[in-house]
Parts: structure tokens; sequence; C-alpha cells
């Protein structure tokens, strides 16, 4: 593999669209394809793609793989590894990079290891060693208290990037790039299961995940009533989303979709509120790459106070009015 060059990003899509992760995987793999003075490759695998290809080209892409069939309409590891197999033998690229998803996360591993490659999971960053031309992968250890930085030796080179973790680039629909249809001859004998249905959980508003304000409420709210009704209330003022850390999601009071933290959604808005919560290493994984954080906290010795930005010490019941008072006031 000492021919391999190039960064081939493998990206999402759905209903025809590129998601984000991968505009902003596509962002993080242009920078390294420029630092190497290589090309930047995208694939993208799925049904009915309309022109998620000419998008990717406008989010960085120098060339788009288009891999379009029937078959590959929802996610199932052995037809896409299939698809991947045959992608990295033709591109034969020096890094692989991939969203830290559900999709992604069972793909990057599988590949890995047909490759005899390793793969860095959930990585902050990504950057060029100038002198060995090596990727380096940042990614948070020891619960999130603290980052290392990995690398192998061994090409392709395969990473997978945390959500929001990495800026896009500003889309460019004058961009020039090819969009390259990518043949599909799957083996039927190596498919090993079928999904038979996908059932869409409806959200109503904001997906936490794309919010650019979360107001995110803990154990101290003492029951679920505060989360539809105070915190409601200002992150419909803020045009935001509320979220909740692990207590409040295992005690019942709010679904486990809006769980901010290691074992729930990593986030990066542009303002976190966090309305009593003490502020554990397991939370702030979830929502350290947000721009400001502001606390709200009775207890002046809670974690949270060194993780933000801004903290108020004082009762929420008594805070919290006051504090959407005011941002009322700001907004009109």
């Amino acid at each position: 593999m000492a021919d391999n060059k190039g960064i081939l990003v493998v990206g999402e899509v759905a209903e025809g669209k590129l998601l984000p992760i991968t505009a902003e995987i596509l962002g993080a793999g242009r920078r390294l394809a420029d630092e190497l003075k290589e090309q930047l490759s995208c694939f993208l695998i799925g049904a009915q793609m309309g022109d998620a290809g000419k998008a990717a080209v406008a989010a960085g892409a120098d060339k788009v793989y288009v891999a379009d069939d029937a078959q590959l309409k929802d996610y199932e590891n052995s037809t896409y590894m299939q698809v991947m197999e045959k992608a990295v033998a033709e591109v034969a690229p020096r890094i692989i990079i991939m969203g830290q998803t559900a999709n992604g996360r069972d793909l990057a591993p599988r590949l890995a290891f047909k490759l005899g490659v390793s793969a860095v999971m959930d990585c902050l960053e990504l950057a060029i060693d100038q002198a060995t031309r090596l990727m380096q992968c940042t990614r948070a250890v020891y619960g999130g208290n603290a980052k290392a930085i990995f690398t192998s030796e061994a090409v392709p080179q395969i990473a997978t990037v945390r959500t929001k973790a990495s800026s896009p680039l500003a889309p460019d629909a004058g961009r020039k790039g090819d969009v390259v249809p990518f043949a599909v001859a799957l083996d039927a004998s190596k498919i090993k299961a079928k999904v038979l249905q996908m059932v869409k959980e409806e959200v109503a508003g904001i997906k936490i995940e794309d919010a650019a304000a979360v107001v995110a409420g803990g154990r101290g709210l003492g029951g679920p009533e505060p989360f539809s009704k105070e915190l409601a209330d200002l992150a419909r003022i803020l045009k935001g989303a509320v979220g909740a850390s692990r207590p409040p999601c295992d005690n019942k009071w709010v679904p486990d979709s809006i769980q901010v933290g290691l074992t729930g959604k990593i986030i990066a808005p542009e303002l976190y509120i966090a309305v009593g919560i003490s502020g554990s290493s397991q939370h702030m994984s979830g929502c350290a790459g947000s721009k400001c954080i502001v606390a709200i906290n009775k207890d002046p010795e809670a974690n949270i106070f060194k993780e933000a930005r801004f903290g108020v010490v004082g009762d929420w019941k008594v805070v919290l009015p006051a504090f959407m008072a005011k941002v009322k006031e700001l907004l009109q």
C-alpha cells in the first residue's frame, strides 16, 4: 500500500441530501488534503441520491464516487462492506474518514479489520505530521478528562470524527469537481441480514444535535415538569432545543433521545445552558465542544462551574425566571 494517495471521505445521504456530518468531515478532509497537496475524494452509498454528488463537490470534494442502487437504500454492513472493499481497492487512499455515526461506528472497524489496519474512533481533531506525512488523531480519553493523540503507520489510516467536532466549509456551488457513478455488483451469498422495516422517531421542533442553543436540565430540577415548562419556554425563546443529563433520562422524566453525555448525544451548540446539572465527566464529554456554557446550580462546588464560561450560584426556580425575562428584553 506504499502507493496509496489522497483522502477518501465516506459520506452519508438521507432522502437525496448530504447529512450535516458529511459536510463536516469533508471540511476536515479538505484541510488534510491541502496540507498533503493530494486529492480529496468522497464516496456516497445509497439509493435515489439525486444531486448529493454535486453537493459534495460544493462542500470541498475534488472527486465524488456515487454508488446508487436500490439494494443500498438502507445501511446493512454486509452490503456496504462489499462496496467499500471495492472502493478502497480502486481509489487506494492514504486516509479514510467517516463520521462517528451509527453507520460509521459499525463500518469503520469492520473495514479496518478487513484491510489489516487500525481505526481511531470518535476523533475530535485530525492533523498531518509533516515529517512522516501520517495523520494524527486527537480523541478524548479517561471519560473526557484528557486528550490523547493516536497515529498508525499502517495505510490506509482510518478515523471516525465526532459530530460537530469539525467545521464544514462554506458551500461553493461554482466549485469544480467530478461526480463519477460507481458500479455496484453485490454478492447475494455474502448478505447476512435484511432491513425489513425502518421506524422513524417523530421529533417536535429542532433536534438536539442540530440546535444552536440547548437548554439542559439535571437531577437538580426534581422532576419532569420543569423540562416541559421552564426549560421548554427558554429553549423556544432561544430557538433551540431541550436536553438532559443521564439521571432525568434514567428516572423517565424525559426521553433518552435528549440525553447529553458519553452514553447519550455528543453535541456542540453555540450556547449550552446547564440547569441543575452537577457536571460529571461523562456528561461534560457530551457538551465540551459547546462554544459557550452557562451553568445554574445552587452548589458552588459543582464541577459544572469549572467547565462553564458563565455561572450563577442559586436556586434555579429563582434564577431561571429572571434570566428568561432578561433574554426576552434583549431579544425585543
